[in-house]
Parts: C-alpha cells; sequence; structure tokens
C-alpha cells in the first residue's frame, strides 16, 4: 500500500472532500490544469442515459474503468463495505448508490464534481467560450476515471483512491502504470498546472513533464499553509481565474506573473532536474 493510504485513519476521508485525444481535439490555451476529485457530488440527474465507458476520453483507460467500477460495484454491496471503502455510517446511502452507478443518469464531470475547489472554479456560472477552453484544458484525475474530460458524462459516486476494492490491487499503483503517459499526450509541450494534493498526485503525473509541471502551494502572510478548505478553495478561484483570462504562459514564472492580480504568486524552482516547479500563493493579510 503506498504511504499516503497507509498513513490514513478513516476518519480522514469521512468529511473531507484527478494517450490519444478525442477525434478533432486540439491544445486549446496554454496550460493544462490537472484537478482532483471531490467526495462532495451532486445528485444524479433526473433522467439520462447512464455512463457510457466506450465514449469516455482517453479511451486506452477503458478496460481498467470497467474493471474498478465493476469491483466497485461488487464492494458496495458486501457487508463489509464502508469499512472497505474507508466511510462511516452518515454515507451509507451514497455506498449503497454505487451498487446502481452502471444505470444512474451521468452528467458532465465537472457538473457532478461540488466539493470546495468545484465551488470556487462555478463552472454553472463561466461562458460557453471559457467552457470550451476547459474542454481541452482540464483533466480530472480520479480513483474510479482514471482521467476525465469536462464534459465527460458520469454519475456520482463514493470512492477514495485509499479505498480497498474486491479483486484489485491498491488504486494508486494500478493508475499510476497508466496514467503517466496518458496525462503527458493530453498536456503536449503546455505547462502544467497541478492543483491536486500530494496523495492525489501520487496517482499519476505526466510523463517528462516535471520541468513544465507546477504544483500550488497556498500559504499564510506569514508563510504558513492555510487550511485545507482555504487551500482548495483558492486552487478552485486559480483554476476559473486562468480559464477566464486564457493567458499565454509558458513557464512558470510566467504564471506567477499572470497570477499577481489579485494573489501574491512567486515561482519557486525544482529541487533537482525533471521535478515540478512549485508555486507559492500568498494571501492578503485580513
Amino acid at each position: 500500500m503506498d504511504p499516503a493510504c497507509e498513513a490514513a485513519t478513516p476518519w480522514r476521508f469521512f468529511e473531507t472532500d484527478h494517450l490519444p485525444e478525442r477525434e478533432g481535439a486540439s491544445y486549446c490555451g496554454s496550460v493544462l490544469l490537472l484537478l482532483p476529485p471531490s467526495e462532495e457530488k451532486a445528485q444524479p440527474a433526473p433522467s439520462g442515459d447512464p455512463v457510457d465507458l466506450d465514449v469516455l476520453a482517453f479511451p486506452e483507460l477503458t478496460a481498467t474503468r470497467r474493471s474498478v467500477l465493476d469491483a466497485l460495484v461488487e464492494t458496495s454491496a458486501r457487508p463489509d463495505a464502508l469499512r472497505r471503502l474507508m466511510v462511516g455510517r452518515s454515507v451509507a446511502p451514497q455506498v449503497e448508490q454505487n451498487t446502481r452507478l452502471s444505470s444512474l443518469p451521468a452528467r458532465p464531470a465537472l457538473e457532478v464534481y461540488g466539493g470546495v475547489l468545484y465551488q470556487a472554479l462555478g463552472w454553472a456560472t463561466l461562458p460557453a467560450a471559457v467552457r470550451g477552453r476547459a474542454e481541452s484544458g482540464v483533466v480530472v484525475v480520479s480513483g474510479l476515471w482514471g482521467a476525465l474530460r469536462a464534459e465527460d458524462r458520469i454519475p456520482p459516486y463514493r470512492l477514495n483512491v485509499c479505498a480497498q476494492l474486491v479483486g484489485l490491487p491498491a488504486l494508486e499503483p494500478l493508475w499510476r502504470g497508466l496514467l503517466g503517459p496518458v496525462l503527458a499526450r493530453a498536456a503536449g509541450p503546455r505547462l502544467v498546472v497541478d492543483l491536486r494534493s500530494s496523495s492525489y498526485r501520487s496517482v499519476g503525473t505526466p510523463d517528462g513533464a516535471g520541468d513544465r509541471t507546477v504544483v500550488v502551494r497556498v500559504q499564510r502572510d506569514d508563510g504558513s499553509a492555510v487550511g485545507a478548505h482555504t487551500g482548495k478553495q483558492v486552487r478552485g478561484q486559480l483554476a476559473r481565474h486562468l480559464l477566464e483570462a486564457g493567458d499565454d504562459v509558458g513557464t512558470a514564472v510566467e504564471l506567477a506573473e499572470a497570477l499577481t492580480d489579485p494573489w501574491r504568486a512567486v515561482a519557486v524552482p525544482p529541487p533537482r532536474p525533471g521535478t515540478p516547479w512549485r508555486l507559492d500563493v500568498t494571501l492578503a493579510p485580513h
């Protein structure tokens, strides 16, 4: 088991919040935003078709998605489902809903995820032109689906990346072996802005793009890290700002310069070649 999962205790996940392109897709904008999933999700759409694995982006992930989906459905029907999924009794209805994932109506991924980051991103209020930019400029990395585009249609589900699914190995190494080249092709030559936590970065990062990848640290004026809620909120605001502005940024330094209003952002060089830059985003004191 990966260290991040091995160190986890069940309450860590109770109330806390992730290749060939589609035919005709292109690189739009100068950055690729990597987003985490969120535990908070919208209710199933009132009607409509269920998820169709064969039409999701990144088709080379289809077989693994099907295996994880089937394992999640089976695990969620077991008496020990709550323990295996590392959740409490308060979310038992969501676990039961997992048993019907193949038939639940689906909706676009960025309408499904509803955690703090996604609330700050405000997908529903983005202009149509910005949403179009997001279709090639955003990838969500998920323990169930691997990688998703903004408009990929999925049902709401409950699955933490550290869950112990029946018949499958740990999800982190399972996906990590697949997502490196997938995300590299999704990024192309662009700068990668990774807005995920360290645990979700361990699920997979773009192969060969370390020196073009920027991870984000949100801090107070004294340099101390902010709380999880504020960190997610600021990351969502950053994502919205970058999508709306459409800035032509190709380096971490240019990214920091593009974010100087309304934040204070500093690009910190990587400790060694081939590893990500860090963007320190400092909140103004109250």
